[in-house]
């Protein structure tokens, strides 16, 4: 007996010993590795989702954690195969299918190279349900987000954020320094806080907002957040506002924003309930609109700015003796730079309008710096070819858009100024409002104004309550056929095919 307990005696003895020598093996061949963290805040991020959320959220005792869906990128062995990802994936993880999961896009084969994240339920795309993220979700997400250095797009439908969750997240996301699409759709927030994802510091270019209940207050602090006399948003190029319950007053309170704001390509308020007088507001500010009492003043005060400024040339006198200014400091827009990148993330009906868009919309750039570096002074008035020549490739990111409150184009007619309008804005979608045949005219009328300066390139009017066949309509859509690419090549195909056959 004492044999037996001394041979056991014995082997413990030699196991303890063996693993004594491996565990210091190990420590002498990685000396710089950490030991696992204890807690959620001692977590370092890899950058690798499949491993961080579970792990983080593990570290928070959490009992149903979300699966982590990840699609390889178009170029991996399936596809060149001839398979479908996708499809794939959605095989691979069948038992997940019922459940809420985080789908992870890859740009590469390289797991730290998330590029797109979306919070859904993984049938999402053919039954949209969601799922709710709740605070310790969100608290992971805000964890593990800044280390994604090449997260360009985050997603959430239907999530249930509230608007403490909004805000935490967007303090987050500003230090993801690639991130320029967000989606968050079907998430209504008492607190409207949708506004804080149009900061006039904020890097987004694209944003989905659709079917969040928005309606007209919401619409408010948003039009606030395109621009005021003081402030704008320098680089939104693509925002989408439909389903929001909008009315006239809320379309009025985005047609104030569109006055002055310069980054805005693509607008959607579609199926809204905007009717005549919010449609009205909308044509407006496409054509030419004469300043406010308070944009009248705010003017005076860039003019004598850039006046008393050492850094620019005095100010200009027009032949009628109006103050008139070249490039000011303050800047509506880092450059159009930001514009030709519209034409690889963009919404699906206007996706195809934004390269010939890119060329066209130079013209918006007012007084570039003249030859020789001077800024200031007397210059002509570009022409549409030379402002088109302005955005090279090379020179593209130091040109700026001017103030439109300093735009040389003003006039003075009977007391007032006049700005040109906005024609920064390339598509406007108001299909399944309101509107009746009593607007048309006013659009009708703007889009005529904007001529060859820029402008529209394509208008959405269908579902309205006006006949297809009414001659103000049938005129609108002869006219945005000549701007519209997708129409203009259309048709030019057609005809192509016509003497082809």
């Amino acid at each position: 007996m004492s044999r037996k307990r001394q041979k056991e005696k014995t082997e413990k003895a030699n196991t303890e010993e063996e693993a004594s020598k491996n565990a210091s093996l190990m420590i002498r061949q990685t000396p710089n590795e950490k030991l696992p963290a204890q807690t959620f805040d001692e977590y370092q991020c890899s950058g690798n989702v499949e491993i961080d959320f579970p792990g983080l959220c593990a570290l928070l005792d959490m009992k149903d954690i979300p699966a982590v869906i990840t699609k390889q990128p178009a170029s991996s062995t399936a596809e060149t195969e001839g398979g479908d990802t996708d499809t794939q994936s959605q095989t691979n993880a069948a038992p997940l299918w019922s459940k809420p999961c985080l789908q992870v896009e890859l740009e590469t084969e390289d797991p730290l190279s998330t590029k797109s994240l979306k919070a859904s339920d993984f049938l999402s795309h053919l039954q949209p349900s969601g799922w709710k993220v709740d605070e310790q979700i969100a608290r992971v997400l805000q964890k593990m987000l800044p280390s994604l250095n090449k997260l360009q797009n985050l997603q959430f439908w239907q999530a249930g954020l509230t608007d403490r969750m909004v805000i935490s997240l967007m303090n987050t996301t500003s230090l993801c320094s690639n991130l320029s699409a967000v989606t968050l759709e079907g998430n209504a927030l008492p607190e409207q806080s949708y506004h804080l994802l149009l900061s006039e510091d904020s890097n987004l270019t694209h944003l989905s907002l659709r079917n969040n209940r928005i309606g007209d207050e919401g619409a408010r602090v948003i039009g606030t957040a395109l621009s005021t006399t003081r402030s704008a948003n320098k680089s939104l190029m693509s925002l989408n506002l439909a389903f929001n319950s909008i009315g006239d007053a809320g379309a009025a309170h985005i047609a104030q924003g569109l006055r002055l704001n310069r980054a805005l390509l693509f607008l959607s308020l579609s199926n809204n309930q905007i009717g005549d007088s919010g449609a009205a507001h909308l044509a407006a500010i496409l054509g030419e609109f004469a300043l406010t009492h308070e944009e009248v003043v705010e003017r005076r005060k860039l003019l004598l700015e850039r006046k008393q400024s050492p850094f620019r040339g005095d100010v200009d006198q027009s032949p009628a003796g109006h103050l008139t200014s070249g490039p000011s400091s303050t800047s509506l827009s880092k450059g159009t730079s930001k514009k030709k990148e519209a034409s690889k993330k963009d919404e699906k009906p206007a996706a195809n309008t934004e390269n010939p868009k890119s060329n066209k919309k130079s013209s918006d750039i007012k007084v570039p710096q003249s030859k020789g570096g001077k800024l200031g002074g007397k210059e002509k008035p570009l022409s549409a070819q030379e402002d088109k020549s302005i955005t090279t490739p090379n020179e593209e990111e130091a040109v700026e858009i001017v103030n439109p409150l300093l735009d040389q184009s003003v006039q003075h007619r009977d007391g007032e100024i006049f700005l040109p309008g906005n024609r920064t804005l390339t598509s406007l979608n108001l299909a399944g409002n309101r509107i009746t045949e009593k607007s048309l005219p006013l659009f009708l009328k703007s889009l005529e104004m904007q001529g060859e300066g820029g402008g529209l390139l394509r208008l959405c009017l269908q579902r309205n309550h006006f006949p297809p066949e009414c001659e103000c309509y049938v005129k609108i859509k002869e006219l945005m056929t000549l701007t519209d690419p997708v129409e203009r090549n259309s048709s030019e195909q057609t005809e192509e095919e016509g003497h082809g056959a």
